[in-house]
């Protein structure tokens, strides 16, 4: 009995935790005349708590070659 008892908790706690829920995407590469690249992504995603986020992220290069 217990062995169940231990069980159904351990499942009850993992069907709590679940996954985000990503709600959209959109990801944007520009390029400069200079040849410096910046990449833009943006993404809302959902989490378990019903909670929304919107997380943006920026990425610049260069485009100068390494040495």
């Amino acid at each position: 009995m217990r062995k169940y008892l231990i069980a159904s908790f351990i499942a009850a706690s993992l069907a709590a935790i679940g996954c985000d829920k990503t709600l959209s995407s959109d990801e944007k590469t520009s390029t400069s005349p200079n040849g410096a690249q910046t990449t833009t992504e943006q993404k809302t995603v959902q989490h378990p708590d019903g909670s929304v986020t919107t997380e943006k992220q920026v990425q610049h290069n260069s485009g100068a070659p390494n040495q």
